[in-house]
């Protein structure tokens, strides 16, 4: 299972090491920017998975190219 935490950067180091005592636990730190990344793609596919189940009407995509 992979979780996404957010922690404070004042409290980060103690996390850290709590985490780095837990054998069975593997972590990776990624920037704000991945991290933002992923969440508006998790959000997407949210939103797709809406549309393919008929609950939210999509937009064509001339409609978007046709507003910018």
């Amino acid at each position: 299972m992979k979780i996404i935490v957010e922690i404070p950067d004042s409290k980060a180091d103690f996390f850290i090491e709590l985490l780095n005592n837990l054998k069975h636990v593997k972590f990776k730190i990624i920037s704000t920017e991945k991290a933002q990344l992923i969440e508006e793609i998790k959000e997407a596919v949210d939103n797709l998975n809406l549309v393919k189940q008929n609950k939210v009407k999509a937009n064509p995509a001339k409609d978007l190219i046709d507003e910018l």
